[in-house]
């Protein structure tokens, strides 16, 4: 052994080490991430979606589903914005505490980095371009809260100031006037605030909005083009109505029936009506001041974007389960046009001999994807439960997956019908599994460190060998092709080889 040992490492010395590592491109992604309040948003040109993804942020022409990355950030991107003309994009993103948090500006054409701006600490709460493109705003997390404005002509910060007031919580939200470049406001935890930005002086002035009695924590804004009033949906589940020039609350309502789990969406319309999405997934269509619905349409998951198309004849809504939605205004019937698992993914695997699909398994869910077209061909779907792990039989007649309630479950591929079920295959959850290429048998291993090999017939599934060796749980199991060994990974840290015949 220790032979082995010496000889693989003069063997390694003597391969001289590239130069530089050759870097994965990334071909497609399939996926959008929800959690980021406002994160999805229609491009100008009305033919593309911008939204932010991990680390990068996504840019997907509506018809033809092609995509392209702007990769720039070394934390998950927690803002997103595109300006009025469309020439600008500009992303924020979270960071460790303590260190700065960067905004790039992209140049949209180009899809290229034009300029970091780092200033904020900790993360970037919500980022608005001014309606000429001459300034973007930026709103600190938690642990900063400034608002800062920039100058985009010249890539610097012209002023700052303190977000909120002293004796209220963190200002969450900023929006900027629909038509004139000196005004935007701030909003959220007890905190409405109109600024109005004085060049000269290099300073911005805030008024505080008085809404009388209410305390609110706004968690979405919107304003018209035309300056008039602006609105703010609220945690309480009311939206709030607001006079910029006054500074005074118009009207607030529903009286009744609020928005359940909040409103976490809001739009503006031209005609002054109001999308509305709420935390149960309702999207609404209302108007000041009953804000009783016209139209409505129950969605999977917390609405967090409405992005107009244009004028607003069609619009995008993204929902934190993943799913981003396509609604025709005047039908108001949605289309499905993009989903994706909202927890994280467990398992990937390909079938035997093909490319063209593959599997993954997340939470509840485990899904069949076809993978030119990154659509998705099957959902399987067990409530209450989550998939470990998955394998493909090598005869392509069944997806089997370890499950954590002690099950081994078998599903056909085409239809996702289940097939057979093993109960109790393990205590504490089966964590890992893998099947022989002749398809007689399955490989297991449980939460609670035992490898047990299953006998598979037409009808019946029985226990042939349970293996203990393992501390803790099974991590992953990988067959010999020739099905007499298989070699079994742990949490406890060891590696062990078996021999199955």
């Amino acid at each position: 052994m220790m032979e082995n040992q010496i000889s693989t490492k003069a063997e390694m010395a003597e391969v001289p080490q590239a130069a530089e590592v050759a870097e994965l491109e990334l071909q497609a992604v399939i996926g959008f991430n929800g959690h980021v309040p406002t994160g999805l948003k229609c491009h100008p040109d009305q033919e593309h979606l911008v939204y932010p993804l991990g680390c990068t942020v996504l840019i997907q022409a509506i018809n033809t589903n092609e995509q392209s990355f702007l990769h720039g950030h070394g934390n998950n991107v927690s803002c997103v914005d595109v300006s009025n003309s469309g020439e600008y994009i500009a992303s924020g993103q979270v960071t460790y505490m303590g260190f700065k948090a960067d905004i790039i500006l992209w140049d949209y054409k180009k899809r290229e980095l034009i300029a970091r701006l780092s200033l904020h600490k900790g993360k970037i709460e919500d980022l608005a371009f001014s309606p000429n493109d001459l300034y973007l705003v930026s709103l600190g997390g938690p642990d900063d809260g400034s608002v800062l404005v920039w100058s985009i002509a010249k890539r610097e910060a012209i002023c700052g100031s303190p977000a909120a007031g002293l004796n209220v919580g963190n200002a969450t939200v900023v929006i900027f006037s629909g038509g004139c470049d000196e005004m935007f406001v701030t909003a959220g935890n007890g905190t409405i605030r109109v600024w109005e930005l004085d060049l000269p002086n290099r300073k911005i002035w805030p008024t505080e909005c008085l809404t009388g009695q209410m305390k609110r924590i706004v968690m979405c804004i919107t304003m018209p083009s035309d300056d008039s009033f602006f609105y703010l949906g609220t945690t309480t589940g009311d939206i709030l109505k607001m006079n910029p020039r006054t500074k005074l609350m118009a009207d607030t309502g529903p009286v009744k029936d609020k928005f359940s789990l909040g409103v976490t969406a809001i739009k503006c319309l031209k005609m002054g009506a109001l999308l509305v999405g709420s935390g149960t997934g309702l999207l609404v269509l209302c108007k000041s001041p009953s804000y009783k619905p016209i139209k409505k349409i129950q969605l999977q998951g917390c609405i967090t974007s409405i992005t107009l198309r244009g004028e607003g004849h069609q619009f995008f809504v993204g929902t934190e389960e993943s799913y981003i939605y396509r609604v025709n205004f005047t039908d108001f019937k949605e289309t499905l046009i993009t989903t994706c698992h909202f927890e994280a993914v467990e398992d990937i695997v390909f079938p035997f001999g093909t490319a063209e699909l593959f599997a993954t398994c997340a939470k509840r869910d485990i899904r069949v994807w076809h993978t030119l077209s990154n659509r998705e061909l099957l959902r399987i779907t067990v409530p209450n439960m989550t998939c470990h792990s998955i394998d493909f039989m090598r005869d392509g007649k069944s997806i089997i997956s370890a499950w954590d309630d002690g099950k081994i479950r078998a599903f056909a591929p085409e239809t996702g019908r289940l097939m057979y079920a093993i109960n109790n295959a393990h205590r504490i959850g089966v964590t890992a599994i893998s099947t022989t290429s002749d398809c007689k048998r399955i490989i297991s291993g449980g939460g609670e460190g035992e490898v047990r090999v299953w006998q598979i017939g037409c009808q019946t599934q029985k226990l042939e060998e349970a293996l203990k060796e393992h501390k803790s749980s099974v991590s992953c199991i990988r067959v010999k092709s020739n099905d007499e060994e298989c070699v079994t990974a742990s949490t406890d840290g060891t590696c062990i080889i078996w021999d199955l015949v």
